[in-house]
Protein backbone atom coordinates (compact mmCIF):
# COMPACT_ATOMS: atom_id res chain seq x y z
CA UNK A 1 0.00 0.00 0.00
CA UNK A 2 0.98 3.71 -1.18
CA UNK A 3 1.64 5.89 1.67
CA UNK A 4 1.81 10.12 1.44
CA UNK A 5 3.63 11.30 3.77
CA UNK A 6 3.63 15.31 5.03
CA UNK A 7 5.65 17.72 6.44
CA UNK A 8 6.05 21.30 6.82
CA UNK A 9 9.22 23.32 5.89
CA UNK A 10 9.93 26.59 7.03
CA UNK A 11 11.47 28.54 4.26
CA UNK A 12 12.73 32.27 3.58
CA UNK A 13 9.82 32.29 1.42
CA UNK A 14 6.94 31.30 3.77
CA UNK A 15 6.07 27.78 4.68
CA UNK A 16 6.43 24.73 2.26
CA UNK A 17 4.42 21.63 2.31
CA UNK A 18 6.57 18.59 1.17
CA UNK A 19 5.22 15.21 0.33
CA UNK A 20 7.01 12.33 -0.20
CA UNK A 21 6.05 8.67 -1.62
CA UNK A 22 8.02 5.32 -1.03
CA UNK A 23 9.94 6.60 -4.09
CA UNK A 24 11.06 10.07 -3.44
CA UNK A 25 9.69 13.74 -3.03
CA UNK A 26 6.46 14.26 -4.90
CA UNK A 27 5.40 17.65 -3.72
CA UNK A 28 7.00 20.51 -2.98
CA UNK A 29 4.33 23.65 -2.57
CA UNK A 30 4.04 27.38 -0.95
CA UNK A 31 1.28 27.53 0.97
CA UNK A 32 -1.07 29.98 -0.52
CA UNK A 33 -2.76 33.06 1.56
CA UNK A 34 -6.38 31.47 1.16
CA UNK A 35 -5.37 28.66 3.53
CA UNK A 36 -4.88 26.20 0.14
CA UNK A 37 -2.26 24.16 -1.53
CA UNK A 38 -2.37 24.19 -5.03
CA UNK A 39 -1.26 20.65 -5.99
CA UNK A 40 -2.44 18.55 -2.64
CA UNK A 41 -5.48 17.50 -3.92
CA UNK A 42 -3.58 16.13 -7.42
CA UNK A 43 -1.11 14.58 -5.80
CA UNK A 44 -3.42 12.32 -3.13
CA UNK A 45 -5.53 11.30 -5.89
CA UNK A 46 -2.76 10.41 -8.13
CA UNK A 47 -1.54 8.05 -5.31
CA UNK A 48 -5.48 7.24 -4.18
CA UNK A 49 -4.12 7.61 -0.76
CA UNK A 50 -5.38 10.31 2.16
CA UNK A 51 -2.16 12.57 3.02
CA UNK A 52 -0.59 11.90 6.49
CA UNK A 53 2.03 14.20 8.39
CA UNK A 54 4.94 11.96 9.30
CA UNK A 55 8.29 11.07 8.69
CA UNK A 56 10.23 9.73 5.45
CA UNK A 57 13.29 9.39 4.92
CA UNK A 58 13.55 11.79 2.16
CA UNK A 59 12.58 15.06 4.57
CA UNK A 60 15.94 14.83 6.31
CA UNK A 61 17.85 15.50 2.67
CA UNK A 62 15.22 18.04 1.24
CA UNK A 63 15.23 20.00 4.50
CA UNK A 64 19.06 20.16 4.18
CA UNK A 65 19.53 20.85 0.36
CA UNK A 66 17.06 23.51 0.96
CA UNK A 67 19.00 24.81 3.76
CA UNK A 68 21.75 25.03 1.68
CA UNK A 69 20.20 26.60 -1.64
CA UNK A 70 18.40 29.35 0.33
CA UNK A 71 21.66 29.99 1.73
CA UNK A 72 23.93 30.67 -1.55
CA UNK A 73 25.46 27.35 -0.85
CA UNK A 74 23.35 24.92 -3.37
CA UNK A 75 22.93 25.39 -6.91
CA UNK A 76 21.52 21.62 -7.49
CA UNK A 77 19.46 19.32 -5.97
CA UNK A 78 19.89 15.61 -5.83
CA UNK A 79 17.27 14.48 -3.58
CA UNK A 80 15.48 11.32 -4.88
CA UNK A 81 11.97 12.36 -6.64
CA UNK A 82 9.20 10.99 -7.84
CA UNK A 83 7.31 13.27 -10.63
CA UNK A 84 3.55 13.03 -11.15
CA UNK A 85 2.53 13.92 -14.59
CA UNK A 86 1.72 13.85 -18.57
CA UNK A 87 4.50 12.50 -20.08
CA UNK A 88 4.45 16.07 -21.48
CA UNK A 89 4.55 17.97 -19.12
CA UNK A 90 7.83 15.78 -17.62
CA UNK A 91 9.19 16.39 -20.68
CA UNK A 92 8.79 20.16 -20.21
CA UNK A 93 9.97 19.61 -16.41
CA UNK A 94 13.47 17.95 -18.00
CA UNK A 95 13.88 21.14 -20.05
CA UNK A 96 13.63 23.30 -16.96
CA UNK A 97 16.14 20.93 -15.22
CA UNK A 98 18.52 22.56 -17.93
CA UNK A 99 18.36 25.99 -17.06
CA UNK A 100 21.26 26.91 -14.55
CA UNK A 101 21.34 28.36 -11.17
CA UNK A 102 21.38 32.36 -11.78
CA UNK A 103 19.31 31.92 -15.09
CA UNK A 104 16.47 32.76 -16.87
CA UNK A 105 15.23 32.02 -19.89
CA UNK A 106 11.18 32.66 -21.59
CA UNK A 107 8.75 30.32 -22.29
CA UNK A 108 9.25 30.62 -25.88
CA UNK A 109 13.23 29.91 -25.80
CA UNK A 110 12.00 26.59 -23.64
CA UNK A 111 9.20 25.19 -25.96
CA UNK A 112 12.08 26.03 -28.41
CA UNK A 113 14.21 23.90 -26.87
CA UNK A 114 12.12 21.08 -27.08
CA UNK A 115 11.91 21.75 -30.57
CA UNK A 116 8.10 23.14 -30.63
CA UNK A 117 8.25 27.00 -30.70
CA UNK A 118 4.68 26.88 -31.23
CA UNK A 119 4.22 25.00 -27.97
CA UNK A 120 4.59 27.91 -25.47
CA UNK A 121 1.02 28.19 -24.10
CA UNK A 122 1.10 24.01 -23.37
CA UNK A 123 5.02 24.89 -21.98
CA UNK A 124 3.49 27.48 -19.77
CA UNK A 125 0.57 25.64 -18.70
CA UNK A 126 3.36 22.64 -17.90
CA UNK A 127 5.24 24.79 -15.94
CA UNK A 128 2.24 25.86 -13.88
CA UNK A 129 1.46 22.54 -13.16
CA UNK A 130 5.42 21.48 -11.42
CA UNK A 131 4.16 20.01 -8.32
CA UNK A 132 7.73 20.62 -7.07
CA UNK A 133 8.95 24.39 -7.48
CA UNK A 134 12.59 25.28 -6.70
CA UNK A 135 13.67 21.57 -6.98
CA UNK A 136 12.45 21.78 -10.63
CA UNK A 137 12.88 25.38 -11.22
CA UNK A 138 10.01 27.09 -12.89
CA UNK A 139 11.07 29.87 -10.96
CA UNK A 140 13.62 30.57 -13.73
CA UNK A 141 11.11 31.01 -16.78
CA UNK A 142 10.24 34.85 -17.76
CA UNK A 143 8.40 36.24 -20.32
CA UNK A 144 9.82 37.01 -23.68
CA UNK A 145 9.73 40.45 -22.80
CA UNK A 146 11.80 39.96 -19.95
CA UNK A 147 9.44 40.67 -17.59
CA UNK A 148 8.05 38.27 -14.22
CA UNK A 149 5.21 36.26 -14.99
CA UNK A 150 3.16 33.22 -14.22
CA UNK A 151 4.63 31.89 -10.84
CA UNK A 152 2.46 29.67 -9.07
CA UNK A 153 3.78 30.74 -5.75
CA UNK A 154 3.18 34.67 -6.56
CA UNK A 155 5.48 36.78 -8.77
CA UNK A 156 7.05 38.42 -4.60
CA UNK A 157 8.60 34.75 -4.43
CA UNK A 158 9.51 34.39 -8.10
CA UNK A 159 11.19 37.39 -7.52
CA UNK A 160 13.00 36.17 -4.33
CA UNK A 161 14.29 33.00 -5.83
CA UNK A 162 15.53 34.53 -9.02
CA UNK A 163 17.31 37.12 -6.98
CA UNK A 164 18.72 34.69 -4.47
CA UNK A 165 20.05 32.41 -7.33
CA UNK A 166 21.49 36.04 -9.03
CA UNK A 167 23.32 36.75 -6.15
CA UNK A 168 24.99 34.12 -5.58
CA UNK A 169 25.59 33.52 -8.86
CA UNK A 170 29.18 32.71 -10.53
CA UNK A 171 27.98 34.43 -13.28
CA UNK A 172 28.62 38.05 -12.37
CA UNK A 173 25.38 39.17 -13.48
CA UNK A 174 23.77 41.98 -11.39
CA UNK A 175 20.65 41.81 -13.40
CA UNK A 176 18.51 41.53 -10.53
CA UNK A 177 14.56 41.77 -10.79
CA UNK A 178 13.85 44.53 -8.36
CA UNK A 179 10.87 45.90 -10.15
CA UNK A 180 8.19 43.67 -12.02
Amino acid sequence: MEHLFLKTIASPVGELLAGASRNGICLLEFFQEKGKYKHLQKVSAHFGVEPTFGESPYFEKLEWQLEEYFSGNRKEFDVSLDIIGTDFQKKVWQELLKVPYGSTISYLRQATQMGNPKAVRAVANANGANKIPIIIPCHRIIGANGKLVGFGGGLPRKKFLLNLEKKHSKTGETNLFLLF
